[in-house]
């Protein structure tokens, strides 16, 4: 394995993180929108668009998982990495709990933490396919063949997943009120562990040849749409049926595939650009971007609530007004986020240095 592969950064995926953030913003902010022109043909044509946020989402998590994991399997700091990966996984989940926190009295009723939202969701599935993906980076042949057949599997699953009953049915189906349960949006992480792993071993190269067959087998998953509606019993076809998850899969590894040709006509030492700049602030910031634009969204801060002054009431100018300023107001949040963080890991290096020296002595 080239040298080289484990230390580049595929920005492309960084770039398909951020305009799902800002896609993500943009379809929260509808409900400032006037009850009627939320049933337009414009705001359904945004909706269908919007639909593949998490699955984006889910799938550049699991790619960046398998990919971290497998490089640090080649230059022999797997345990490291492993150790990386829990804590984020942990700031998912605690952040998951915070923003039910901000919707759901959760001291009076408990049962809301079990409610699976879409970090809920995140989170539970970087827990599960973690141990897989750790446990084979030495080995990525091994890890994107199984992974591309769990992915397949699990989409299969999952219409029969909406007659499960009992405690299951809360990480499982919509039926207990999952915004984002385990079936399907698990299968996208498989298909980013396989494309990560992928990734780690082959290369921008590989990573292509493996979008081009998602693609292949999505677009054949769709054409199939009449015979796999038919091969189950009744079921929400737009949310479980493996040919709408074939779908939403071929549109974001054709968008991928379009980033990667973006990122590969750039010159290696070109400055970035603001938009790229804006965009990648919101691709390593996307756990910050998502908190602070639901706390501004929804939640009083210092009094400010865009749902409280504007739900309800806004035309579609002034929505693409309020929008554009959520954005902006999130981007500053998470830029001031990651100075403290920067700040605090400037600080405490030295301090760390100064402890290993010591020991060594």
């Amino acid at each position: 394995m080239p040298a080289t592969l484990h230390t580049e950064r595929i920005r492309a995926i960084d770039w398909l993180r951020g305009i799902a953030v800002l896609f993500m913003v943009q379809c929260h902010a509808l409900v400032l929108l006037q009850p009627e022109l939320r049933v337009s043909s414009l705001a359904r044509a945004l909706l269908r668009i919007d639909g593949l946020v998490a699955p984006a989402f889910i799938l550049a998590a699991g790619f960046a998982l398998a990919l971290l994991q497998v490089r640090s399997a080649a230059q022999g700091q797997r345990q490291q990495r492993l150790g990386r990966n829990l804590k984020r996984i942990a700031e998912v989940l605690a952040v998951a709990t915070l923003v039910n926190w901000m919707w759901f009295p959760l001291l009076r009723e408990p049962r809301w933490l079990a409610r699976m939202d879409i970090l809920h969701c995140v989170g539970l599935c970087l827990l599960l396919v973690l141990p897989a993906t750790a446990g084979l980076a030495r080995r990525p042949r091994v890890l994107r063949a199984i992974a591309l057949a769990l992915a397949l599997g699990l989409f299969g699953l999952a219409p029969l997943g909406e007659a499960v009953t009992g405690p299951w049915a809360y990480v499982l189906n919509k039926s207990t009120g999952a915004v984002f349960p385990l079936l399907p949006w698990l299968g996208y992480a498989w298909l980013g562990v396989y494309t990560g792993a992928v990734a780690g071993e082959q290369g921008r190269a590989g990573l292509r040849r493996a979008l081009l067959l998602l693609v292949a087998l999505g677009a054949a998953g769709w054409l199939a749409s009449d015979a796999l509606r038919a091969l189950y019993p009744p079921h929400r076809f737009h949310v479980t049926n493996p040919a709408e998850a074939a779908l939403r899969w071929t549109w974001v590894c054709l968008g991928l595939l379009a980033l990667l040709a973006v990122e590969a006509r750039l010159p290696a030492q070109a400055p970035a650009s603001r938009t790229r700049r804006f965009l990648e602030l919101f691709g390593t910031s996307s756990l910050s971007a998502y908190f602070f634009h639901e706390a501004l969204l929804y939640y009083r801060v210092f009094g400010l609530s865009f749902e409280v002054f504007w739900r309800d009431r806004s035309g579609w100018l002034q929505y693409g007004a309020l929008t554009v300023l959520l954005i902006l107001m999130t981007a500053g949040l998470c830029v001031g986020v990651d100075r403290v963080q920067r700040a605090w890991r400037g600080y405490r290096a030295p301090r760390r240095a100064e402890a290993r020296l010591g020991q060594a002595r």
